[in-house]
């Protein structure tokens, strides 16, 4: 299916956008337009991930699942890919704002072309204040940071070093009077130091998606109250993993036969109520 590039009129910007320092004059987009009730946060990071921030991505925007919430991101590799990818994943509405024009034959990154197409097949859009044949440079990327940041009442930061570009789409947040979250990380991770730079600077922490649920004001959903559907058995697991857990570790203190803590510890993965990474397990609720 082909997905029509169209421009919007200024009065069509939307009014966050309209309302940063240097609006843009002009916007292209494919897809589906964020509806106005849509609660948009965006979600930038490191290029360079760790395994905790792949980890953090998945966490934070699949508890968003079933919520009036939209992910914004740059389509960048990284942080930015994963979170469009979670975003999907979890059901929600994503939009990505790509450094480069929207015509296929320059999107960049072209390994996210896939992502962008998926993107748009999920109801989603793709963003753009270039020109549809505008190849990526280096001036247009701090140039489209400027409308992550803007789109959305708030963006939240997972990773990034003392020196990146991502520290100054965080530091917009400052100067568009936006609020800034972020994930608190590993104090030896030179990933963090640019994250926790803000957080003594005043920042929102997130460590749960119930904080995002609860910045934008809404009801937490009854889904989420898993405990009433847990059995027994499960209780037990999740009492176990109050810190990760290899599977023969796990298996071993469950007071279970081997196949049966196996089928158990497999059934609870399959329900969500567990995710592996590494070798080690921890509970997801």
């Amino acid at each position: 299916m082909s997905y029509e590039i169209r421009k919007l009129d200024v009065q069509e910007i939307p009014a966050l956008l309209r309302e940063i320092p240097q609006p843009p004059k002009q916007l292209s987009y494919q897809g589906n337009l964020p509806s106005p009730d849509i609660n948009l946060l965006s979600v930038v990071g490191s290029r360079h991930y760790t395994t905790y921030g792949a980890e953090v991505v998945t966490h934070i925007i699949e508890g968003l699942k079933g919520y009036n919430i939209g992910i914004v991101s740059g389509l960048a590799i990284g942080i930015d890919g994963l979170a469009h990818e979670a975003a999907l994943n979890a059901g929600l509405y994503t939009l990505a704002i790509p450094g480069s024009g929207l015509d296929d034959s320059v999107l960049y990154p072209a390994r996210h072309k896939r992502l962008a197409r998926r993107i748009l097949e999920s109801g989603g859009c793709l963003l753009s204040e270039y020109e549809n044949n505008q190849t990526a440079a280096p001036w247009t990327f701090p140039q489209r940071n400027r409308l992550v940041t803007g789109i959305s009442p708030a963006t939240l930061l997972i990773e990034a070093a003392s020196v990146s570009g991502t520290l100054i789409t965080a530091r917009l947040c400052v100067d568009y009077n936006r609020d800034l979250m972020v994930v608190p990380g590993n104090i030896f991770s030179k990933n963090s130091v640019g994250v926790h730079q803000f957080l003594k600077l005043g920042a929102i922490p997130i460590t749960e998606p119930s904080d995002i649920i609860s910045y934008f004001n809404l009801e937490p959903s009854p889904r989420d109250s898993h405990d009433e559907a847990l059995t027994n058995e499960e209780h037990l697991v999740i009492a176990l993993l109050t810190d990760q857990l290899s599977r023969d570790e796990l298996v071993r203190q469950l007071p279970f036969d081997t196949a049966a803590a196996s089928s158990l510890i497999m059934q609870m993965e399959l329900k969500g109520l567990l995710r592996e990474s590494n070798g080690y397990y921890r509970a997801v609720i």
